[in-house]
Parts: C-alpha cells; sequence; structure tokens
C-alpha cells in the first residue's frame, strides 16, 4: 500500500505549480482547478513516485522539488511502470491508468538532463483519468488493482 505526499496544480500551461495539502478531485476539473484537469483524451491527472524521483535526483546529482516534474499527485509505495489499464484508488476517488507520462523538452528547460533521467522504467510517471470524483489529502491511502 503506498499514500499520497504530495499535491499540485497549476492555473494555466507553464504556470509555476501550487503546492496543497488538499484539492478537490473532479471530472470538469480535475485536481483543484488545474488547467490540464479537463478532459482531453486520456491526460487529466498525472501521479509519480518519490522513488523514481529520488532515483532522477541521485543520478542528476541535484536536490530538485518534486514540482519541478509539473505532476498533479506525489506518492510512494507504489510501482507504476507498465501499468497502462490498472485502477489507482486514492483516498476516496479513483483513477484508471492510461499511460506514461513521457518527459517533454520542458523538463531541460528547467534541469539539463531530467528528460533523459526521467525516461527509463516510466519514472516520469503516470498519466489517468478520473473514474470515480471526491478529494485528495496528503497522507492518503493508495493501492493499485491490477485489471486483466
Amino acid at each position: 500500500m503506498g499514500k499520497v505526499i504530495g499535491i499540485a496544480t497549476r492555473i494555466k500551461t507553464k504556470a509555476s505549480m501550487e503546492v496543497c495539502t488538499t484539492a478537490n478531485v473532479s471530472f470538469e476539473k480535475g485536481i483543484g482547478n488545474d488547467s490540464r484537469g479537463v478532459i482531453k483524451g486520456d491526460r487529466q491527472v498525472t501521479v509519480m513516485t518519490q522513488e523514481c524521483w529520488d532515483i532522477a535526483c541521485t543520478e542528476l546529482s541535484q536536490k530538485m522539488r518534486w514540482t519541478t516534474r509539473r505532476a498533479n499527485i506525489l506518492i510512494e509505495g507504489i510501482d507504476l511502470e507498465n501499468t497502462k489499464g490498472c485502477l489507482l484508488k486514492v483516498g476516496n476517488f479513483m483513477l484508471e491508468i492510461t499511460g506514461e507520462l513521457k518527459p517533454c523538452p520542458r523538463m531541460d528547460e528547467q534541469i539539463v538532463g531530467l528528460t533523459k533521467t526521467l525516461i527509463p522504467n516510466w519514472r516520469g510517471g503516470v498519466t489517468c483519468k478520473i473514474i470515480k470524483e471526491g478529494t485528495v489529502n496528503e497522507g492518503d491511502k493508495v493501492t493499485i488493482e491490477r485489471v486483466k
């Protein structure tokens, strides 16, 4: 079992990530009022793990804030590699993992080499769509259900 250790949103594309301790999760707005929260294809919410972020920091010999990755939810204790189609239960809401969150060149605009270090083993996280609305809080339990 894992848990939520960080929540972040942004009001528009390329805006700074705003960290919060709790946020509503809705079909219309995603996490809080995140600019990417409106359903557009399969990317409504993004999730990454602390374990993968720590590897990236170690490889780059830099301590970086997790929001540099620009993900919405930071979790620990769950392996997200190759989980497309799985369900992620986070507190009282549920997400369907729709694929790998592939790092874009924006990562290197912040830290040179970050794009490359996030590529292996789905280190950059996953894209998700909301299946059940609710609220996300730091400390919420996270479980993964592998769908056959």
